[in-house]
């Protein structure tokens, strides 16, 4: 096994079968912020994008298509969570702006990832807006919530239109390029667990999951929700409907990885290292990994920091992360 390609090692980890050692990825670009002190540091300043960052760092190659069913030149609401319609005759008015027909992605680009995967040099991934997330998006955060019982017809019209855009540009996206996975954003828990209940799950989200997951899975595509906070009482709700995995498992929001792979032991894993830890030297970096390291021996899971590293990281604090990530990561495939 020694020499293992990026992307065959990537897919032999999601599937629990013997590695090298594990993938090396960051799953999540870096905020902002972030990126203006490395480069204050040394990160040169032409590197801006997640992708070169994570190449001039020696991650490994991972690229992203996230196909929005908002089209170029959409509205946007006028604050955080306000959204953009309220009544079934704005979302009406409002599709003009959603669900474009020509794909949401350049087919060029796409071709020459198709290329590098194919050498095995790189993991190729997309993300679809989920059915909750997307409503959240055009209704607002306070006015979808009170929708799973005052405007339940409407999340279902946007959901079966969501459903039909999804599976379109599935389509699309594969005939270039078949993915080795994929997310479906929906950040639909927070720190005390699901944001809905699971009839509301049941009546206005899982028929749409039921739909498209399938034809994911039968690509070949391993299916992951990406949801912020503490997804474990979600976690049986997303398996019932064929989703496989998680990302990014929030240590402050409780999350426990181990538990989880005690409680289902096929469930793929990305993410879950404590990214507040991160600035607290090389000690308290290796008191997370080892957490970390009996699930990481364990196949399924990819250790990754659980969400964007805060700017509170230094680009020598980072380095010292990915140089212990490196070692832990060969640690695990022993």
């Amino acid at each position: 096994m020694v020499g293992m390609k990026n992307r065959e090692r990537f897919r032999r980890v999601l599937e629990f079968e013997r590695v090298d050692r594990l993938p090396i990825i960051e799953w999540a670009g870096w905020w902002n912020r972030t990126i203006e002190r490395w480069h204050g540091e040394g990160l040169p300043p032409d590197l801006a994008d997640a992708f070169s960052i994570r190449q001039y760092l020696g991650l490994d190659d991972v690229q992203q298509c996230w196909i929005r069913a908002l089209a170029p030149g959409a509205p946007s609401p006028k604050g955080h969570g306000a959204g953009l319609i309220s009544t079934e005759d704005e979302y009406r008015e409002l599709k003009r702006h959603l669900y474009p027909t020509k794909p949401n992605f350049d087919p060029r680009t796409i071709e020459r990832w198709a290329e590098a995967q194919q050498a095995g040099d790189l993991v190729v991934w997309i993300t679809l807006e989920g059915f909750f997330w997307f409503p959240r998006t055009i209704l607002g955060i306070e006015r979808h919530l009170y929708a799973f019982y005052d405007q339940l017809e409407l999340l279902h019209q946007i959901n079966r239109d969501l459903l039909e855009y999804n599976l379109r540009v599935l389509e699309q996206f594969c005939a270039i390029c078949v993915p080795d996975f994929m997310t479906i954003a929906e950040d639909m828990s927070y720190n005390h667990g699901p944001m809905v209940s699971k009839p509301l799950f049941d009546e206005a989200i899982a028929p749409y999951y039921r739909e498209l997951v399938p034809r994911l899975r039968d690509r070949g595509i391993v299916v992951f929700v990406d949801t912020d906070g503490d997804v474990t009482g979600l976690v049986p709700w997303m398996q019932e409907v064929g989703v496989q995995g998680f990302l990014p498992l929030e240590r402050m929001a409780g999350v426990d990885v181990a538990q989880l792979r005690r409680d289902y032991s096929d469930l793929r894993m990305i993410g879950a290292f404590d990214k507040t830890v991160m600035h607290q030297g090389e000690q308290r970096l290796r008191r997370e990994f080892e957490r970390l390291l009996p699930t990481m021996r364990s196949g399924g899971f990819v250790p990754s920091v659980d969400h964007q590293t805060p700017p509170e990281v230094s680009l020598e604090n980072y380095r010292l992360y990915l140089r212990l990530l490196g070692e832990y990561a060969q640690q695990a495939a022993q």
